[in-house]
């Protein structure tokens, strides 16, 4: 077996790994690299291997920083099957038709300017057209239900408890006479998450794939967001401010809402209004409530006791420009939770352009912020950030509540390849991290046992 590590190696995003078994390929996850621009606009669209070489595709789960670039390779000439869960598939079929419209809008947006200039014009990534043709390519498949990829190779997906649909990906194969088991973790869940249900222990793992994101912290207990929320709320009802949320449209804002209506429902917080200003957060929406086979007990229990887990008395689904531009011009107390989770993109621009730079709001950070990001730079709380090319002074108050990310920490991470049996693994692979958090996280994999703990680097290769 050789491992190649071509994107998210020394860095977080854009998730892309090569399996090769008995001379197939197979590509795990192909994520959009975010970060600075002129980087990432040279990364999305040069692969470190020709897209036709690849034999078929695993998906992970559908946040675009693991799918995001599949439209890219299925252009440049990838024709083969694309495996995900049932939910991943019905999430990225929404969510790669709304990147590919961004592409196109932004495209438009920066060629007004290159041809008033002289220069030549960008091409969009990708286009609409790309992303259906690689919807197309999805194959969607159970959880717990092994699948053939060629002979010798099976493939079976395991909750991840990260997102709807994220997946854990089980590799068993037969090589030169020896059986072998490879775990792909993609990203790794937390237990106690509301709605999603535990990540799902792998047992007899030889080689190891794995994130590192927060693989040198802790978070606070998952039971304390909802309280801390509930606090952050607060103070917006006293100042009568903006509670501004940027969040990812699939996960974390459906993570919220439920918190949200629990608190409301519990009657913690004041029945304020709460807006998700994104339309691609409210399909993502309609995809989770589709999903109940991926609930947990708690939100089943929510449902079965008539309420329901992403609508309430003041909750609000906006759609239109207007109707989010409507928000600038209403009182507060409110709260607006709107993508892109990063800040790189969408509506939330305009509310934090807009709320900013007055002391009765609040910008709240709820998730992994990478760097050289406009989200990075409010959670380092910057006296002034640049939006649209303007300077904004930070007045508003900037609060993180940690103990709502999606991510294991270092010690969840432990505990769970503990529990599959951290002695049996022979090659542990850190990926998908900052550099303190792979160093980290690599030795603490090594304390805990394995036998080799390895830091990739964009193109390397492994023969094991």
């Amino acid at each position: 077996m050789k491992l190649t590590f071509h994107g998210a190696a020394g860095e977080v995003t854009g998730s892309s790994h090569i399996v090769t078994i008995n001379g197939k390929n197979i590509l795990l996850d192909c994520g959009l690299f975010q970060g600075k621009r002129k980087v990432a606009f040279e990364k999305n669209r040069n692969f470190l291997v020709d897209p036709n070489q690849i034999d078929v595709m695993i998906l992970s789960h559908a946040h675009m920083d693991h799918s995001g670039n599949v439209p890219t390779l299925v252009k440049k000439g990838f024709k083969g099957k694309i495996f995900c869960t049932d939910a991943t598939a019905d999430l990225c079929k929404i969510m790669l038709h709304d990147c590919a419209r961004i592409q196109v809008h932004d495209i438009e947006f920066v060629n007004k300017k290159r041809l008033r200039q002289g220069k030549n014009p960008f091409e969009p990534l990708y286009t609409p057209e790309d992303a259906e043709r690689a919807i197309q390519q999805l194959v969607p498949m159970p959880y717990s239900k092994p699948f053939k990829l060629f002979d010798n190779v099976e493939v079976t997906f395991h909750d991840a408890g990260h997102i709807l649909g994220s997946a854990f990906s089980e590799i068993n194969f037969r090589e030169n006479g020896a059986a072998k088991k490879l775990m792909f973790t993609g990203d790794i869940g937390r237990h106690n998450i509301p709605i999603l249900k535990d990540p799902v222990l792998i047992k007899d793992i030889d080689y190891l794939i794995t994130e590192s994101t927060y693989g040198d912290r802790r978070h606070p207990p998952a039971e304390d967001a909802k309280g801390e929320l509930g606090k952050v709320v607060e103070i917006i009802c006293d100042t009568k401010g903006k509670l501004i949320i940027p969040a990812f449209s699939v996960g974390r804002t459906q993570y919220l809402v439920y918190l949200l209506n629990k608190l409301f429902t519990e009657g913690r917080i004041q029945p304020i209004p709460v807006y998700v200003d994104s339309p691609l957060s409210s399909a993502a929406t309609q995809v989770y409530s589709k999903h109940r086979e991926c609930w947990d007990s708690g939100a089943v229990e929510f449902l079965i006791n008539g309420k329901k887990p992403f609508n309430f008395d003041n909750m609000h689904y906006t759609e239109s420009v207007e109707e989010s531009m409507a928000l600038n011009t209403m009182p507060g107390p409110m709260i607006i939770i709107s993508a892109s989770g990063m800040c790189e993109a969408g509506r939330i621009l305009h509310h934090l352009r807009n709320n900013i730079d007055d002391p009765k709001n609040v910008v709240l950070i709820v998730g992994y912020m990478a760097e050289n990001t406009l989200g990075r730079r409010i959670a380092e709380r910057r006296r002034e950030v640049k939006i649209f090319g303007e300077y904004h002074p930070v007045r508003a108050k900037v609060e993180e509540i940690a103990a709502l990310s999606a991510h294991a920490d270092e010690y969840e991470m432990l505990e769970y390849f503990n529990g599959c049996g951290a002695s049996h693994i022979e090659h542990a692979f850190c990926v998908h991290g900052e550099k303190n958090a792979l160093e980290h996280f690599s030795q603490s994999l090594l304390n805990a046992g394995m036998k080799n703990a390895h830091i990739p680097t964009p193109g390397q290769l492994f023969e094991l």
